[in-house]
């Protein structure tokens, strides 16, 4: 029988996690078998900044077994006013170590790791497999930037892994779950070759705290579907967040047939 590293099975719930968790096992549509697959889900994310604080936060606070930040970044005093993780002490350390070792304040009960080196398309197999041994169930995209949305899309399909890709700047955000193994569909057939887009970040163009706030947990949110009860709402759909007329909506999108990154 599979382990935690406390020494409690992965296929039941402790007294201890039956409390913690009973406001989410009372849900309509949510039960204990629900739990247990979050219990023992493995996710990784890359980005330990505006999204992938409150990302990770709600997702290890929902009982998400395995989470795995990586970010080569250190803090700097103006990641304070949106990325909750992070302390007026923590500036000059780690985002993605200082991000795991509160996570696991937060909630004991699961195991936070971080990796502090920047992933790329030689190393990411290592990383990937790190502190687990195995591939994770879910990839989220949490930066901030073209290039590593790129290379995550890459990855994703690589290894035929999920992706729920995010994004916010300014007032506005973007979310998107893609299922390489469904061909429905990736981050490229939505935005084509990103590497002629200007490469605004919230460093050069800036961002509302609440913006990323917001984008963060709305990632959360079809993360914990997809990890306890396999769904995915936004499947060959990209969700539109505008924060300053509070709107959302939600565009289709189909797979393109001469994609260069999702095509044989």
């Amino acid at each position: 029988m599979l382990m935690t590293d406390n020494n409690e099975p992965f296929d039941q719930l402790s007294d201890d996690e039956l409390l913690r968790y009973s406001r989410q096992v009372l849900l309509s549509g949510w039960d204990i078998d629900a739990q247990i697959k979050l219990k023992s889900a493995r996710v990784v994310l890359i980005g330990a900044g505006g999204l992938g604080c409150p990302a990770s936060e709600t997702l290890v606070r929902a009982g998400v077994g395995f989470v795995h930040l990586i970010d080569d970044d250190e803090i700097e005093l103006s990641n304070l006013q949106r990325q909750t993780l992070f302390l007026p002490k923590d500036i000059g350390q780690s985002k993605a170590l200082t991000a795991a070792q509160m996570l696991n304040e937060i909630n004991p009960l699961i195991k936070a790791h971080g990796s502090s080196e920047r992933l790329t398309d030689d190393n990411a197999f290592e990383i990937l497999t790190r502190f687990s041994g195995e591939m994770p169930d879910l990839l989220l995209d949490c930066s901030d930037n073209f290039a590593t949305r790129d290379m995550s899309n890459r990855l994703s399909i690589r290894y035929q892994l999920p992706l729920l890709s995010a994004s916010a700047i300014g007032f506005q955000g973007q979310l998107a779950l893609f299922e390489p193994n469904q061909n429905n569909g990736c981050y490229q057939c939505i935005f084509g070759d990103t590497t002629a887009h200007d490469d605004r970040t919230c460093a050069n163009s800036g961002v509302l705290a609440s913006t990323t706030a917001i984008m963060g947990n709305l990632q959360a949110n079809l993360a914990l579907q997809y990890l306890g009860l396999g769904n995915n709402p936004l499947a060959n759909k990209l969700l539109l967040w505008d924060g300053l007329r509070l709107q959302q909506r939600v565009m289709g999108f189909k797979q393109d047939l001469q994609c260069s990154a999702c095509q044989p």
